[in-house]
């Protein structure tokens, strides 16, 4: 009697765990590689569908989730998914600079990504610190210079463009581009306020022009001479050096990229990025989907395509990044430039950085 107790118990506790073991499998984030037959994933995207659908069509082969995905500028979309509310069909939301994923965030529109698999691919410095977003791949704000440029030796450091040397030599963008502004909120986070508000000032004394155009547009002013630096991210000198139309070839070849602060904090970085929408329904898929795209076949396609840095440390970069070596990265403020935003906006206002 007792070994037939023993017997039924044994096979009940063994039911039990084996039921456990099953929810923990099925409430798992990270990639099972199992089939999701008639499932699907929603994604809001500020990236341009071309430079991120072959890599969610090898998500959909490998896992047979279905992706659906919307693009459009940013803020369209954060503004989008505000005034739908609970009713969002979004469950990803993929954006470039991290100031507007803080955006989301302080809208109040993501939700804390709560996957330890994906957390632990990533150094802490590219994981927002309340886990509402992840960087899925680095950029550089840098300079671009003219190869004739005989003092080029001179800039060493982003503070170096401060100097009477460069006074009417610098082309940049508008203070409304996100990339300024984060770059701004990194020398408010390096040097505090009031030292970064004198850098800033002393910058914009500097211009070559009223700032106009986009990053490609002060590259090709640096090739027509009408400035000798331009302040740009790093992959738009390689999207021109790579163009099909020969006068963007042939603007990049007379130019030349140099990286900043080697011998201090660093190059300024920031990211693209992702975070789970808030009324997400599909949560257990996004959570996959990320997973999927810190793989390393996933950083590494990523890389090559978009030119841009990965984000995990044993994924390849293009031949292009490589030839250029290793590059020291300002990777301690990163963090902190999306609640730095909005005094750096109103520090460009101040000093006249239209």
């Amino acid at each position: 009697m007792q070994n037939t107790l023993f017997f039924m118990n044994y096979k009940a506790l063994r039911i039990i765990l084996i039921l456990i073991f099953t929810l923990a499998s099925l409430n798992s984030y990270g990639h099972s590689g199992a089939s999701h037959a008639d499932e699907e994933v929603n994604i809001y995207s500020g990236r341009k569908g071309k430079l991120i659908e072959p890599m969610l069509e090898k998500f959909t082969s490998k896992t047979g989730i279905k992706v659906n995905l919307i693009t459009a500028k940013s803020d369209a979309l954060l503004k989008r998914m505000e005034s739908e509310g609970k009713s969002s069909p979004a469950d990803l939301f993929i954006t470039v600079d991290v100031g507007r994923l803080d955006r989301a965030k302080r809208m109040g529109l993501l939700q804390k990504i709560n996957n330890f698999s994906i957390m632990t691919k990533l150094s802490p410095n590219y994981i927002d610190k309340d886990r509402e977003w992840i960087s899925v791949s680095k950029r550089i704000r840098t300079v671009v210079i003219s190869k004739n440029m005989k003092d080029k030796n001179d800039l060493k450091n982003f503070e170096d463009l401060t100097r009477d040397q460069w006074k009417g030599r610098i082309c940049v963008r508008s203070s409304n581009n996100i990339y300024n502004q984060s770059l701004v909120a990194s020398l408010i986070a390096n040097h505090g306020e009031k030292k970064a508000e004198k850098i800033t000032k002393d910058l914009v004394s500097n211009f070559a022009r009223k700032p106009s155009g986009n990053d490609r547009a002060q590259i090709t002013a640096v090739s027509k001479g009408e400035c000798d630096i331009a302040i740009v991210n790093h992959y738009y000198y390689i999207l021109m050096l790579n163009s099909k139309e020969p006068e963007k070839r042939k603007a990049a070849d007379l130019t030349e990229v140099i990286f900043l602060n080697q011998d201090n904090r660093g190059a300024h970085v920031n990211i693209s990025g992702v975070g789970i929408a808030k009324y997400a329904k599909n949560v257990n898929n996004a959570n996959e989907l990320i997973s999927f795209m810190l793989e390393k076949d996933s950083q590494e396609w990523y890389a090559k395509t978009n030119n841009e840095y990965p984000v995990i440390k044993d994924a390849k970069v293009s031949k292009i990044l490589s030839s250029w070596g290793d590059v020291k990265l300002d990777e301690l403020s990163l963090n902190k430039l999306g609640d730095l935003n909005p005094n750096a906006v109103k520090l460009m206002d101040r000093v006249g950085w239209q």
